[in-house]
């Protein structure tokens, strides 16, 4: 805490920072950041200001600036059992009864899906 206290109060004892003690500590901030938060102190400025998850670490992987809205999922193709194969349907409701899929489960992403995929940052 005391060592924190000169470094705040060093400049006005009139001694002022040296070049190279601002460029340690502007080289520190950023590769401290990158690597706790995967974005710069300017990328997570500028995620916060757009609410959009914007990294500089996307763009060394190769990928855009900015994570892109993912799309919503299409509808999975609805298969039933038949006599010896699966038979598939586009439109469910073309299916003759009240069958039962081959893979039962939910066909639509829950609340917490979806805002996981809407999510804004900081999340």
């Amino acid at each position: 805490m005391k060592t924190l206290l000169l470094l705040i109060f060093l400049p006005l004892a009139g001694c002022g920072w040296s070049d190279n003690l601002i460029a340690t500590a502007a080289v520190a901030v950023n590769v401290g950041s990158v690597a706790t938060i995967q974005r710069t102190p300017a990328d997570a400025a500028y995620s916060w200001w757009t609410g959009r998850d914007c990294s500089a670490v996307r763009l060394d992987q190769g990928k855009t600036y900015c994570r892109p809205v993912e799309p919503k999922p299409e509808l999975p193709v609805f298969c039933t059992r038949g006599l010896g194969a699966v038979n598939c349907w586009q439109d469910p409701g073309t299916v003759p009864g009240d069958p039962h899929g081959v893979a039962d489960g939910p066909a639509e992403l829950t609340e917490a899906q979806e805002a996981d995929r809407l999510r804004k940052w900081p999340w």
